[in-house]
């Protein structure tokens, strides 16, 4: 499976701060935004990777990046011209995906919770139909929202409902097969001008091949397009650090960990940063 991380998009949400800044290099406590999402797809085990940006960010991205060798990762890069929707991610990414199946994540949506390593690796063996999650919200109407009928079967998808028929809403994670780029070229642009991943999701649904994993009360998810948001998980983010001592997110741990890198290119990672909390986290976890 190959990845797709859609780091494009105007940020308008998070004015005048994105006036001069893609979002996704916004910091996100200690951070970079983007760390997240990458972070993410790292831990469901998948090393080639699609970020997808703006013209004027390419190169922040790649300063940033650059090509993944550091993490025993592959990352590629792509432009989307203009902000025209969500699953244009797949048509911009189509020779990348090959004849592969291919996880979706927004740039800025942050998952954290116990056990969830395990359900992004399950939701990774993917090799028919689509796996998406649904996401308990009091105020639904703001994302996409999926009903489920008395037996937990998800039977409806809206895109930003004036009145939600459930609470659930759809995150910005999406694990695919390789029909999704056949799916992607039959639906048409929304009011908004956007090729909607809902109208993806709905094709599926409609093919009952669509599989909706509720995640638990004790899963966190945000979303950092807003001011209130990324306050939300910056606090968040530092909560947890400061409470039990283990980084969110720490790209090198998670390469580590994978047996991606070893114990020297670690060290080598963290000699470079070593008078940050960041650097002296990373050469922690190689003491004996």
């Amino acid at each position: 499976m190959k990845a797709i991380i859609l780091a494009g998009g105007t940020g308008s949400r998070l004015y005048p701060i994105t006036k001069s800044i893609n979002k996704h290099l916004i910091p996100v406590y200690d951070k970079p935004m983007i760390y997240y999402p990458l972070s993410t797809i790292m831990l469901a085990g998948i090393k080639e990777i699609l970020l997808i940006t703006t013209k004027d960010s390419l190169e922040n991205f790649k300063n940033l990046l650059g090509d993944g060798s550091n993490l025993g990762i592959r990352l590629e890069y792509a432009v989307q011209e203009k902000a025209n929707g969500i699953a244009e991610a797949f048509i911009i990414g189509e020779k990348f995906i090959g004849n592969e199946a291919c996880v979706l994540i927004l740039g800025d949506n942050i998952f954290y919770g116990h056990g969830f390593t395990g359900i992004l690796k399950e939701a990774a063996k993917l090799k028919k139909g689509a796996n998406i999650f649904g996401y308990y919200l009091n105020n639904p109407e703001e994302f996409g929202v999926v009903e489920f009928d008395e037996k937990g079967k998800a039977i409806s998808l809206e895109e930003k409902p004036l009145e939600a028929k459930s609470n659930y809403v759809v995150p910005g994670l999406y694990f695919y097969d390789n029909t999704v780029i056949e799916k992607v070229k039959k639906i048409s642009p929304s009011i908004r001008g956007e090729l909607e991943i809902t109208d993806i999701n709905r094709l599926y649904l409609n093919e009952n091949s669509l599989n909706v994993l509720n995640l638990g009360r004790g899963m966190v998810w945000l979303d950092m397009g807003t001011c209130e948001g990324l306050l939300e998980a910056s606090n968040f983010v530092k909560t947890i650090q400061s409470r039990q001592g283990i980084m969110i997110s720490c790209l090198e741990e998670i390469a580590f960990l994978n047996g991606w890198i070893d114990k020297e290119s670690l060290q080598k990672e963290g000699e470079k940063i070593k008078k940050t909390l960041y650097g002296k986290y990373i050469l922690s976890l190689i003491k004996p």
